[in-house]
């Protein structure tokens, strides 16, 4: 039972979706190295309903990504009973997570994602048509501060009252997109005004910081997204309860992150790989130069030559 594999005893810690980057490759390295809970990048409830070859090999879970929750997208109640379905015919999936915060505008111009925070009625009908159709053990839904303004209490108690299990908070409205404060206070807000568990989410970029909202929310755990791109040794840090990472431990988490992209895209993966690896060697004497080097490399052995050597023998930058 799910209940067993995610307690909210003590803080969770949960890798947030991200186009383009939390594929399953990136998800098994945040697990294996400390997250608690994977998601799935967003997936369309409408390609889902009409069986999108695409946005079911996006579903494709690593063994260890256990548990495991699948992020949908949607407006309309019956396409989203359809997906639900769908997603019902798969096993390995342990939450149905709707997302009610995504910002931008393609997803907010077909009334999904923070759309929704438009129209809590609907909202809250998509919400109980997941959890009475679903056959997995918990529902979730991410969701932001409000669309224009804050109404965030309202819609947390909105999403508790439709039969939402957990509810994941990022601290901005949709119009503060990503660049705005994050409200901190108001996630502490809701958790005061709810009895679901709440995850903070919002520009948590470090373990001190992580640690610093946990204590200041209350929150029962934090969803880490942008913050753990070039740094998803955040888990392991967050998991051991240090600020402190090892060098060799960072270069231990590189080459598994890298065999992965191989493993599960191919040759492809090297190309895919080097945005990483941009990150990656942010801050590194040599970086520019590496950088230059990756762009240019295709097969994999001589790529991760490459990428050990420069591990190996790069320092940080004064």
């Amino acid at each position: 039972m799910i209940e067993k594999k995610l307690t909210f005893d003590n803080p969770i810690y949960v890798l947030a979706p991200l186009a383009g980057y939390t594929d399953l490759p990136f998800r098994s390295v945040v697990k294996k190295f400390g997250a608690d809970l994977t998601v799935s990048e967003m997936l369309s409830s409408n390609a889902l309903a009409h069986n999108s070859s695409k946005t079911l090999s996006m579903i494709e879970k690593s063994p260890n990504e256990d548990p495991y929750s699948v992020q949908i997208a949607g407006a309309e109640v019956d396409v989203i009973r359809r997906a639900v379905e769908i997603l019902n015919e798969l096993s390995g999936i342990d939450v149905i997570d709707l997302n009610c915060g995504c910002p931008v505008p393609k997803i907010v111009g077909h009334g999904s994602g923070s759309s929704l925070l438009l129209n809590l009625p609907l909202m809250g009908e998509i919400i109980r048509t997941i959890k009475d159709t679903s056959n997995k053990n918990l529902t979730s839904v991410k969701i932001r501060l409000g669309f224009e303004k804050k109404n965030h209490v309202d819609i947390a108690k909105m999403v508790e009252d439709s039969g939402a299990d957990f509810i994941a908070v990022h601290g901005r409205t949709r119009a503060g997109r990503f660049k705005s404060a994050v409200d901190y206070d108001a996630i502490r807000e809701i958790k005061e005004a709810i009895n679901i568990p709440v995850i903070a989410n919002g520009d948590i970029d470090s373990y001190e910081k992580a640690q610093w909202v946990l204590e200041h929310t209350g929150a029962d755990g934090v969803m880490i997204g942008r913050g753990a791109i070039g740094a998803p040794w955040i888990f392991h840090q967050l998991k051991h309860g240090t600020k402190d990472i090892d060098e060799s431990i960072k270069r231990v988490i590189i080459m598994e992150h890298f065999d992965k992209m191989i493993e599960f895209h191919g040759a492809h993966g090297v190309a895919m790989f080097r945005k990483h690896m941009h990150t990656y060697s942010k801050g590194y004497r040599g970086a520019s130069v590496l950088r230059d080097k990756i762009n240019h490399v295709s097969k994999p052995d001589e790529c991760r030559e490459l990428i050990e050597n420069f591990l190996n023998n790069s320092e940080i930058a004064c």
